[in-house]
């Protein structure tokens, strides 16, 4: 043996050696062999393995299904760059008549569908949408409550069988059919096409409020509660109930702020207007107790 080599006893270990025999076993392990594709990525770092995974957005999107349309995935995108870093979106367009927009918002993914007629829509209402998937926010829902009102004519509506419902327009009392006429002709100018029917009396439970009078927007009928086809119910109150539904086929829903407007203020004008509008109002008051104790 060489003076210069150094003895050990049995079961030491020279630490420089052993240094040099695991360096030597990192250089010559085939790690690139077996991963051609990190061939061009640089040296790897032995203290962190992140710098070996592909680099993704913070905004990722769920892999693409072969099927999606291409409008579908732009939307998307478009949506994802307002998102907050790491969250996941999955949009789908629809055709759904009732539900333009459904969020479900998971911890780390949204899942959006939205109607069609939203592809290729412009940048400020994309952020729109964004800020109401992930902050629920109220003006942005206003926002694209107001885009849908536009674009209803895009909604794809199914032909419903015409519906046919039984019309009673002569009670006990009163002959719907005529008071319908009447008012017609003396304010409207008979030109208010409408139908009038009694409604079906059921038996309920004791309420603190009574509807006694509706409007059906797409049948253009006015139904009438039955507890005013009694003998003590004024002609003048009945003139009036079927009057304030007349105005709903004239007068059309308007949306103010968002919200859907049943009676706007030109609307209102014209109900009190009407010659025994304050009698009518005042006879309600006096007998709510009394209609809302009926029983047919």
């Amino acid at each position: 043996m060489a003076d210069n080599e150094s003895r050990l006893p049995p079961g030491c270990v020279d630490e420089a050696q052993l240094a040099r025999t695991q360096e030597e076993t990192q250089l010559e392990f085939a790690f690139l062999a077996a991963y051609p594709r990190l061939s061009g990525c640089g040296p790897i770092p032995g203290f962190s393995q992140q710098a070996l995974r592909p680099w993704t957005s913070g905004r990722c999107l769920l892999s693409s299904q072969p099927h999606r349309s291409p409008e579908e995935l732009a939307l998307e995108r478009e949506v994802s760059c307002h998102l907050p870093p790491g969250k996941v979106l999955h949009l789908q367009l629809t055709e759904n008549r009732y539900t333009i927009i459904s969020v479900r918002r998971g911890r780390e993914c949204y899942r959006v569908r939205v109607h069609r007629m939203f592809a290729g829509a412009e940048a400020r209402l994309v952020r729109a949408l964004a800020r109401y998937v992930v902050h629920n926010d109220q003006r942005s829902s206003t926002l694209l409550s107001e885009f849908i009102e536009k674009h209803q004519d895009q909604i794809r509506r199914k032909p419903s069988a015409a519906r046919r419902p039984v019309l009673r327009t002569r009670g006990r009392v009163y002959d719907l059919r005529a008071v319908l006429d009447r008012l017609n002709a003396r304010y409207f100018d008979g030109k208010l096409d409408l139908r009038i029917t009694w409604g079906t009396a059921r038996r309920r439970q004791p309420q603190r409020s009574i509807k006694v009078g509706t409007y059906l927007v797409e049948d253009r009928l006015i139904r009438v509660h039955p507890v005013l086809d009694q003998a003590h119910v004024p002609r003048y109150f009945l003139d009036w109930i079927v009057f304030h539904e007349m105005l709903h086929g004239k007068h059309a829903i308007r949306r103010v702020g968002g919200r859907r407007c049943f009676h706007p203020p030109a609307f209102a004008r014209e109900e009190k207007q009407f010659p025994d509008y304050g009698r009518a109002r005042l006879w309600e008051k006096a007998n709510l107790d009394r209609l809302l104790s009926w029983e047919p």
